[in-house]
C-alpha cells in the first residue's frame, strides 16, 4: 500500500519552481529598457534661455517639425562617448537637434561646444534641472524623439551609439516624417 504524499514536503518545492521561473522572465527583460510614461504623451512645455545668447526657446517653437531632444552636460562623461555621434547625425541629416545643458553653468556648456563642436540646431539651459525632471530625466546622455504635433514617440536612455542610430532613430524619424 502507497503512502499518503505529504503535502507539506511539495511547498519547498512550488516555491523553488515558482522562484525559477520569475527569475528565468527577469533574464528576458533588458536592464537598461526603462520605459517612459511619456512616450505617445505630449512632450512637458518649456521655456529656457539659450545658451550662448539672450534668445529663448519652448518646445512649443518645434510644432511641425520631427526633432531629437538630447539632454546633456559638461560634466557627463557618458556625454563625450556620444558626441561624435551627434556631430554627424547633425551633419549629414536635416533633423532639428535641440540641446538641452542639463544642471550645467552656462560657462561650462559654453566651454563644451567651443571645445568639443556645437551638433544642436538650438540649447537651452536647464540650470535648475526643473525641466528635465518634468521630462523624467534621471540620467545623461537621454534623447527623446518628438514628432510634428509635439508628442514623444521615443525615448532613448544613455549614449546614442551608431547602432541606435542606424537601427532605432533614423527609421523611427523618416517613418514620423512622413
Amino acid at each position: 500500500m502507497k503512502k499518503p504524499v505529504n503535502f507539506w514536503y511539495v511547498i519547498p518545492l512550488l516555491v523553488f519552481v515558482g522562484l525559477v521561473t520569475f527569475m528565468g522572465l527577469g533574464l528576458r527583460h533588458d536592464p537598461h529598457e526603462v520605459p517612459s510614461p511619456l512616450i505617445n504623451h505630449p512632450a512637458p512645455d518649456f521655456t529656457l534661455p539659450q545658451l550662448g545668447n539672450n534668445q529663448t526657446l519652448s518646445n512649443r517653437d518645434m510644432l511641425g517639425q520631427v526633432w531629437l531632444f538630447n539632454v546633456w552636460a559638461s560634466w557627463c562623461v557618458s556625454c563625450r562617448d556620444e558626441h561624435p555621434i551627434l556631430l554627424k547625425f547633425a551633419r549629414d541629416y536635416n533633423v532639428p537637434l535641440i540641446g538641452l545643458d542639463y544642471k550645467d553653468r552656462p560657462v561650462d556648456g559654453e566651454g563644451w561646444v567651443n571645445n568639443y563642436g556645437n551638433p544642436y540646431t538650438k540649447i537651452a539651459e536647464d540650470i535648475d534641472g526643473r525641466v528635465g525632471i518634468n521630462y523624467g530625466v534621471y540620467g545623461v546622455p537621454e534623447t527623446y524623439v518628438i514628432d510634428k504635433k509635439g508628442v514623444i514617440r521615443y525615448k532613448q536612455i544613455g549614449p546614442i551609439t551608431d547602432e541606435v542610430l542606424k537601427s532605432t532613430l533614423l527609421p523611427l524619424i523618416k517613418e514620423l516624417q512622413q
